[in-house]
Parts: structure tokens; C-alpha cells; sequence
């Protein structure tokens, strides 16, 4: 089944041509996707699509035979989330890692029509999935976060009590294995990237807002 639920659903290279109009930013937790995409949305007056938020959404939206990590995931407490397994054992069944509900989020691409320019961001945005729906270079980008730089972000969050965390019954465990988790992560998007010729940009500490805007705008060629 193509992308989208519909066995009838355009190839790979049709849906690439569709999507010509959408420029895609991915990348680990806390790298500032969401702040470049709106930014660049405000800018040049794209339409924005945060994966993020509607992934409560597309979780509705799949069956346990279409994505059974996500399904195992929602039966689990937040303590089987995020305090009783180890952080490898935590990537290697998280959901959105593997790519589960990105039919979705083409799908929902797909809707929005071609009358303007999307910017795409979210840490859903794997790179060999992505790759295949590119026409050619320039339409994509990945942020890796140092683990100082995520390390700044979290604290931030942490200190306004928008952490998640804080609902498990050991709020600093859980904070490490998500650190320790989320720097796997980046380290398979920084191999993933480079091994299939993808633009990557290393975020760190010293980097401020205004230039990883302009690095993301020179990815994509504008």
C-alpha cells in the first residue's frame, strides 16, 4: 500500500513531482526546527506543517496492524516510556523513529494543494524516507543538535514546566534516558545524512537564531 491508505496512490516519482513546492527541515529534538520554519514561513509567506502537532492526530489515524510501535507505545504508562527502559531500547521501538504514520504526513502534504510553497519540519522527517520525494537538491535539510545546544533547549523547557517528564514518577531519570535517547538519534541522522548525500547543518551553543536561519535559507537555495 502506496502512502496515504490508497492502493492506487501515485509512484514515488509522481509523488516527488507533486511535492515540488514543499521544503523540508528534519532533525534531532531541541534544534530549532519549529523557529526556522515559522520564521522562514513568516518571510516568504509559506504555509507552515509542524509534524509534531498533529501526530495525536495521525496516532488516530492508524490501525495496530499499520503501525504496531505506536500502538505498543500508547498501552505503555509514562514510566514504561520513559523511566524503566534503557535509552537503546527506547530508539529502537519508538515510532516516529521507524517511520510509522509518514504515509500520513504525505498524505496530508498531498491536501494542501500547490498554491503556495510548504514548510515541512518535525524529528518525524527521516531522511531515507524523504530522499525518494525530492525532484532535486535544495528542497531539504537536516539540524543535528549538539548535546550542549539540547542540553540548553531542555533546561529552558524544564524551567517553564513544559517538560513531560515531570509526570513519570522519577522526573531526572527519565530526562537522562530521553538525553541519551535523543543523542542516538541525532548520531543515526548525522550517519543517515551523510551516507545518502543530504544536507546536514551541526547546531551548537555559539550558533544564534539569526544565523541558522540563513544557514537553512543557503540549503535551500533561496
Amino acid at each position: 500500500m502506496q502512502p496515504g491508505g490508497n492502493d492506487e496512490a501515485p509512484d514515488t516519482a509522481e509523488l516527488a513531482a507533486r511535492l515540488g513546492h514543499v521544503y523540508w527541515i528534519g532533525g534531532g529534538s531541541g534544534a530549532g526546527k519549529s523557529t526556522v520554519a515559522r520564521t522562514l514561513a513568516d518571510r516568504h509567506g509559506w504555509r507552515l506543517y509542524a509534524t509534531d502537532d498533529v501526530m495525536p492526530e495521525h496516532a488516530r489515524r492508524t490501525t495496530p496492524e499499520e503501525a504496531p510501535l505506536l500502538h505498543d507505545f500508547l498501552a505503555m504508562d509514562m514510566d514504561e516510556r520513559w523511566v524503566n527502559r534503557s535509552p537503546g531500547t527506547m530508539l529502537e521501538t519508538f515510532h516516529w523513529f521507524h517511520g510509522e504514520g509518514f504515509g500520513l504526513i504525505v498524505e496530508d502534504l498531498l491536501a494542501m494543494g500547490r498554491e503556495t510553497c510548504v514548510v515541512v519540519e518535525g524529528f518525524r522527517l527521516l531522511p531515507h524516507l524523504v530522499k525518494p520525494l525530492l525532484t532535486g537538491p535544495g528542497h531539504a535539510v537536516w539540524l543535528l543538535p549538539t548535546a550542549e545546544f539540547r542540553q540548553a533547549v531542555f533546561a529552558v523547557r524544564a524551567a517553564a514546566g513544559t517538560g513531560f517528564t515531570g509526570r513519570t514518577s522519577d522526573p531526572e531519570r527519565a530526562d537522562r534516558n530521553l538525553a541519551a535517547r535523543d543523542h542516538m538519534f541525532t548520531t543515526r541522522l548525522r550517519e543517515e545524512t551523510a551516507c545518502l548525500g543530504l544536507p546536514a547543518i551541526e547546531v551548537g551553543v555559539a550558533m544564534t537564531e539569526d544565523v541558522l536561519v540563513e544557514r537553512v535559507t543557503d540549503a535551500f537555495r533561496l
